[in-house]
C-alpha cells in the first residue's frame, strides 16, 4: 500500500487559499444543528450528539445527523475519528441537501462510509457518483440507483487501511467539482467522479455506534 502523507503536504502548502477552518471548537457544537426525526416524538430521549473531555461524540442513538448551518464547496475536510468501545457504524455525509430524503431519516447526499471494516466506502442518498470499475465495485448496472431498495454502495479501493479498535483514524475528504477523493490513515481509499452535486452542508451520522472525533477542519481550496 502506497503512503501518500507527502503528497498530502504538498498539497496543503500549494493548493489552499486560507488556513484551516475549524467545524468543531472543543467545547460546544456551535455552527451545528442536529436533525433527529425520533426527538420530534419524544422530547425526553436523550440528544445523541455531546462534547465530551473535549471530543465531539456521536453516541450512536437515536439515529439522525449533526449538520453543519454552512454550505461548503471546493475544499478539503480533515476528520480524525475512532471507535472506542466496539466496531460500528458511522458515515460523514458531504453536499448535504434536502433533509430526510431517504428512508425519512439521511440528508441528500454522498456518504463517505467510516463503518468499521468498510471505511471509505461511497454510499449515494439521492446524488450520484461514478468511479473506475463501477459495475465491480458497485454490482449490476440494472441495480444502481439513489434511493429505497437501489444499489446505493459503491465499495472502497483497500481493506486494510483502519487502523485498530481504539486507535485514531485520520480521514481526509477533497471535494473539487463534481470529483471527491478519499484517504484515510495515508491511504488512498476512494476516486469518484462526475458527482450530481458539487456544494452543500456536511453532516456527521448518528447510526447505531459511539464515535468519537477529536477533529473537524475544512480547508478551502484556492479558487482558479
Amino acid at each position: 500500500m502506497v503512503k501518500i502523507f507527502t503528497t498530502l503536504i504538498i498539497l496543503i502548502a500549494t493548493s489552499f487559499q486560507s488556513t484551516a477552518q475549524s467545524l468543531f471548537n472543543g467545547s460546544s457544537l456551535d455552527g451545528w444543528y442536529i436533525d433527529v426525526p425520533d426527538l420530534e416524538l419524544d422530547s425526553n430521549l436523550r440528544i445523541p450528539f455531546i462534547v465530551r473531555e473535549g471530543m465531539l461524540v456521536s453516541l450512536g442513538t437515536p439515529m439522525g445527523h449533526l449538520i453543519t448551518k454552512k454550505e461548503f464547496e471546493d475544499y478539503i475536510l480533515e476528520v480524525e475519528y475512532r471507535f472506542p468501545d466496539e466496531p460500528g457504524n458511522c458515515g460523514v455525509l458531504v453536499h448535504a441537501s434536502t433533509p430526510r430524503m431517504l428512508y425519512s431519516l439521511f440528508p441528500q447526499s454522498i456518504e463517505v462510509q467510516m463503518m468499521h471494516g468498510n471505511a471509505g466506502d461511497f454510499w449515494c442518498i439521492g446524488e450520484n457518483i461514478e468511479v473506475q470499475n463501477m459495475e465491480k465495485r458497485r454490482g449490476p448496472k440494472e441495480n444502481w440507483g439513489v434511493t429505497e431498495g437501489k444499489e446505493r454502495r459503491i465499495k472502497n479501493l483497500t481493506d486494510d487501511s483502519e487502523n485498530p479498535l481504539g486507535e485514531w483514524n485520520h480521514m481526509t475528504i477533497e471535494c473539487k467539482g463534481d470529483n471527491i477523493t478519499v484517504w484515510l490513515n495515508g491511504d488512498l481509499v476512494n476516486e469518484g467522479f462526475n458527482a450530481t452535486a458539487k456544494k452543500g452542508k456536511i453532516a456527521i451520522q448518528a447510526e447505531g455506534s459511539e464515535v468519537e472525533f477529536r477533529k473537524i477542519e475544512v480547508f478551502p481550496l484556492q479558487s482558479k
